[in-house]
């Protein structure tokens, strides 16, 4: 018997042997080709290569056609990806724009260095540290503004509704972006707060403001995971575990090394374990906030509003490369508590064209919650109460990217330099708004629609096939139509439009704080949650109902 254990294990080895001296070679052989290639390159093409560049745009395209998640860091870009881990740079705390071809700053952060040098939104940048910047991008002065924090910076500024340059002098700081940008209660007894990304001790920021919130008789609480893209897993199993028991297990991760293979437990004890909890979501909520969301609902802890989350279920860990580089690189799938991974997309398998097709039909699997709910695996979380996503206008998002709505706000502060105002009061009149009507008369907005395209699409094809001047006084009178119809949205998209010309001012008084708190006074996801929170019968009977299972509806395909 151990005669044939002993051949076995022999064989067995061999073919471990073999698959590794496959993969070794082939390894070996490829780098072997790239290196001839690469030199050969360098020798013969005609032109000069940048070869920094070239193994960059190289590297880049090999690691895009994995995932989209894997990714390559210089040493140019580590300051980019410590913000994005840890919410900190150095600079001068401030938002920056290109506005009608001049730097001017947007937004200073409350309390940092450029707001505390008196920097305002509407101040025009004009010289960094003696280099003159006018007719520069955002892009090319982002790097002279960013720095060690304690280092001197000097600026040259022209203050809105002033013409003559200034001096400013400050120096760099720590800037540290907060994860919780707000929080407060909506009534007497229910909270809200929002959670922007899962950066160093973001659940320390949530349990702080969490707490607070219960000083202020805090009864029930939304917690707004909407457009939050991810971060950190254990700052989501942290989150977490402020609202469950100790030893819940909040998620798992599996790969191919098995040091991957690791189950992530709450290992605190909670902050509040009853509280109703009602948690938004959305199309971009992705990652860790996926983590949160399928974790309390898995858990029968919190009910899910809004629309179903992004569907990225893969966990990255970044591995130190040589001349300060790095990599970020896909190394497990993350499976929340049911035993479900949410990821909605199999990089694995691409068609011809190197697209990604969403997990099909059939292997969407059921799963049971704590309560023995149904739910799904395969394509994000699927929310407890459904909500529709807000589609702005087409003339909304050009007043925006053509900057008129914050110009138009210059202006009005200018020529009402008594105006103040809060988030809780701010209030455009109708007198207002027709003034704004009236500084649009000289400016460009155009844009176009869907309807647009499609009859400059009818126009090609007909000309193509021969029956466009069968129909050209017909196409003309509706092309005239169209242009009228459009020439009304100001008034038909009006309140979508005055609301965001609210949000602007009350930045200018309350900066980051005053645009949140006036957006939700406008918001129906939230309205929803406080419905729903204000009704505990609906909220046990959504946590607590079985029903048989069934497949679910599947998002569109995404590429």
């Amino acid at each position: 018997m151990k005669k044939y254990l002993i051949i076995l294990s022999l064989c067995l080895a061999s073919v471990f042997a073999f698959n590794f001296s496959q993969d070794y070679f082939e390894i070996s052989k490829n780098l072997d080709v790239f290196n001839t290639l690469y030199r050969e390159l360098n020798i013969a093409y005609v032109d000069e290569t940048k070869p920094g560049q070239l193994m960059k745009t190289g590297i880049e395209a090999m690691l895009a056609s994995l995932d989209p998640y894997t990714n390559y860091y210089t040493e140019n870009d580590i300051e980019d990806y410590r913000y994005m881990t840890t919410g900190e740079y150095g600079g001068i705390g401030a938002l920056i724009q290109d506005v009608n071809k001049k730097i001017t700053v947007t937004e200073p952060y409350d309390g940092f260095a450029a707001f505390n040098a008196g920097l305002r939104a509407g101040d025009e940048i004009v010289e960094v540290n003696g280099i003159n910047v006018v007719g520069k991008r955002t892009e090319d002065i982002t790097s002279l503004l960013k720095g060690q924090a304690g280092t001197p910076i000097k600026l040259k500024i022209i203050r809105l509704g002033e013409t003559v340059p200034v001096e400013v002098n400050m120096k760099r700081e720590e800037i540290k972006v907060k994860s919780v940008p707000y929080f407060s209660m909506l009534t007497n007894d229910i909270g809200y707060i929002k959670l922007t990304s899962f950066t160093d001790n973001c659940s320390g920021e949530v349990k702080d403001a969490l707490l607070k919130l219960k000083e202020q008789n805090c009864k029930s609480l939304v917690l707004d995971l909407r457009g939050n893209p991810g971060g950190l897993l254990h700052e989501a199993v942290n989150i977490v575990n402020l609202f469950v028991d100790k030893n819940n297990e909040v998620v798992s991760t599996r790969g191919k090394v098995k040091d991957w293979n690791k189950q992530y437990f709450s290992l605190y004890a909670p902050v509040d374990t009853q509280m109703p909890l009602a948690v938004l979501v959305d199309n971009n909520s992705a990652s860790a906030s996926e983590i949160v969301s399928g974790a309390l609902q898995d858990l029968d802890r919190a009910v899910i509003i809004g629309q179903r989350s992004y569907g990225k279920g893969l966990v990255q860990q970044t591995r130190d490369l040589t001349y300060n580089t790095k990599l970020k690189v896909t190394v497990a799938k993350y499976y929340i508590p049911s035993g479900r991974c949410i990821q909605a997309l199999d990089y694995t398998h691409k068609d011809e064209e190197g697209r990604v097709e969403k997990v099909p039909d059939s292997l969407i699997t059921a799963f049971k919650t704590k309560n023995g709910r149904i739910i799904y695996d395969g394509a994000g979380i699927l929310p407890d109460f459904k909500t529709e996503p807000v589609k702005y206008s087409n003339i909304l998002a050009t007043l925006l990217n053509k900057n008129h709505i914050f110009t138009y706000v210059n202006q009005y502060l200018l020529t009402h330099p008594q105006f103040k105002t809060t988030a809780a009061s701010v209030s455009l009149t109708e007198s207002d708004y027709n003034e704004f009507i009236n500084f649009l008369k000289d400016k460009d907005y155009n844009y176009k629609t869907q309807s647009d395209y499609a009859l400059e699409e009818l126009k090609d094809d007909a000309s193509n096939e021969k029956y466009y001047e069968s129909i050209k006084s017909e196409y003309e009178a509706l092309v005239t139509k169209m242009a009228a119809n459009k020439k009304d949205d100001l008034i038909r998209f009006k309140p979508e439009i005055k609301q965001f010309i609210e949000e602007e001012l009350a930045s200018r008084f309350e900066f980051q704080k005053g645009r949140i708190e006036t957006a939700l006074r406008y918001d129906k996801d939230v309205l929803e949650a406080k419905k729903m929170l204000g009704d505990k019968t609906r909220m046990t009977a959504i946590l607590t109902t079985i029903e048989k299972p069934t497949k679910p509806f599947n998002p569109n395909k995404r590429f």
